[in-house]
C-alpha cells in the first residue's frame, strides 16, 4: 500500500511530461488556433482605425442633427 502511494507522485509527473511532449509535438490545431487569434486582431485594429477616422465625423454628424431637432 505505502509502496504504490510513493509511487503515486511520480506516475503523476511522468503522466504530465509525456502529455506535455505529445502536445508540444502535435502541430494540427495549433496552425488553427494562431490564425483565429491573427484574424480577431486584424478585425479589431480595422474598428479602431476605422473609428478613429469617421469619430469626428460622425459626432458632427450628429451634432448636426440634434441640433435640427431642437429647432423644430
Amino acid at each position: 500500500m505505502w509502496s504504490k502511494l510513493k509511487e503515486l507522485p511520480r506516475k503523476a509527473h511522468q503522466k504530465v511530461v509525456e502529455t506535455w511532449c505529445a502536445f508540444k509535438s502535435d502541430e494540427r490545431g495549433l496552425s488553427g488556433v494562431v490564425v483565429a487569434i491573427l484574424l480577431i486582431l486584424v478585425a479589431v485594429l480595422a474598428i479602431v482605425l476605422i473609428w478613429g477616422l469617421l469619430g469626428g465625423w460622425l459626432q458632427e454628424l450628429w451634432e448636426r442633427i440634434t441640433g435640427t431637432a431642437g429647432g423644430i
